[in-house]
């Protein structure tokens, strides 16, 4: 939900006026949602390759009234905002709740990746499938947007190296290992151990993944899991969603000390924007008082039925009306540069990136949508990172890993 801003007439136009001086000419309509940066912020964000590392959009295609080409009003990710944010290349994650097991989990996963595909079709003057750097690159020169695969779960494969080998020659570049439950041969953060870690056969889909040239992804695996990845894994391996837990201690962030070991294999960690991960405080409310997050739900069920992408999106905006309510604490989307800068000082500038998890969880004000990214390169630019660095954290540390990961996979298979 948007808030209520009455601002007098006349202080409107100026602020309009305003936009219009800086951010250059276009549509009136486009402008109004465009972030005030400064003029050098905004070329060089626009002269950067941008990649967003996770979204949940996908699930919105499942539920059969949503379409990328229009401008919506709900959610956070379209054509027009992607391209109002500067966004060259953006990962659709293939998600359902860990709870689905077997053939139907296979099952949904493939009608996921095919609605995908059918998007990319559909818009093909704004879209190219990709799934190599060299082809995020080919997209920009084509003026065209990049859309990349994730599996988020590894109960989707069904215990099953056939089936992951099919899901990568359907173009998925990335396997989160686990979602918010274990899955048959890892842990997850957010559950019970079982396995310790990753099982044999765990470690057989690491093996299998290293050889396919898929990146690992280690967000929401148990830490026991994210070092028996660490240990088995030939290529660098990333997490594609996850914050720092020394400034919130949620078992979904990841510590320093893992931070730097997964920096230290060439891995990069794609920093996060939901409130729970980003802000403590938020994190201490939600806790105290777990009859919000139930009330927050049964409304989501009101609201959506059983349809998840509807789900997904209905969450934030409730969770967003309870902290205009003054009944959660507002998180300022700056939280993400937080984040960003903690992580550059422990684990060095060659290993940040960004995995907004945009339109899957609770959006920081200032962050609602794609069309908003290019505030992030105006705040780096104020704290005082080159435009190098800022390149890197953008998007060329996710290229630079896709080629390693890639690299190793050619060489397991013997290609040259």
């Amino acid at each position: 939900m948007s808030r209520d801003k009455s601002i007098p007439a006349l202080a409107t136009l100026f602020a309009i006026s305003l936009a219009l001086l800086v951010l250059g000419p276009s549509t009136m309509t486009s402008q109004s949602t465009r972030p005030a940066i400064s003029e050098k912020a905004r070329q060089l964000h626009f002269s950067s390759i941008v990649i967003d590392t996770h979204t949940d959009t996908t699930q919105r295609f499942i539920d059969g009234d949503f379409d990328l080409a229009p401008r919506n009003e709900k959610g956070s990710v379209d054509i027009p905002r992607m391209k109002e944010g500067g966004v060259d290349a953006i990962f659709f994650a293939v998600w359902m709740p860990s709870k689905v097991r077997g053939p139907i989990a296979v099952e949904r996963a493939q009608k996921q990746i095919e609605a995908v595909h059918s998007q990319v079709t559909k818009h093909s003057n704004d879209l190219v499938f990709a799934t190599t750097a060299d082809q995020i690159r080919a997209a920009r020169a084509q003026k065209k947007i990049a859309i990349l695969l994730g599996i988020e779960g590894g109960h989707m494969i069904n215990s099953d190296l056939a089936v992951l080998r099919k899901f990568s020659a359907e173009g998925v570049r990335y396997m989160t290992l686990t979602h918010s439950g274990n899955c048959e041969w890892a842990d997850s953060s957010t559950d019970k151990p079982v396995h310790n870690g990753l099982s044999p056969f765990g470690k057989q889909v690491i093996a299998e993944m290293n050889r396919l040239g898929m990146m690992v992804d280690v967000s929401h695996v148990s830490d026991k899991t994210f070092h028996d990845v660490l240990a088995v894994s030939k290529a660098p391996v990333f997490a594609s969603h996850s914050n720092c837990r020394a400034l919130c201690d949620h078992p979904r962030n990841m510590s320093d000390a893992m931070i730097r070991e997964l920096a230290a294999k060439g891995g990069v960690i794609q920093i996060n924007f939901h409130v729970g991960f980003l802000s403590q405080e938020f994190r201490n409310a939600e806790r105290a008082d777990p009859k919000i997050n139930q009330a927050i739900a049964l409304e989501v069920q009101k609201r959506c039925g059983n349809k998840e992408g509807c789900q997904l999106i209905e969450g934030d905006r409730i969770t967003r009306e309870y902290v205009e309510a003054g009944k959660l604490p507002r998180v300022d989307w700056t939280k993400i540069i937080d984040h960003i800068d903690h992580t550059v000082k422990i684990a060095g500038i060659d290993h940040v990136g960004i995995g907004s998890d945009f339109d899957g969880a609770n959006m920081p004000f200032g962050m609602e949508d794609a069309s908003m990214l290019p505030k992030i390169t105006n705040a780096l630019l104020q704290k005082g990172y080159t435009e190098g660095d800022v390149k890197k954290i953008l998007g060329e540390n996710t290229l630079r890993l896709m080629a390693d990961v890639e690299r190793e996979g050619k060489q397991l298979r013997g290609e040259k």
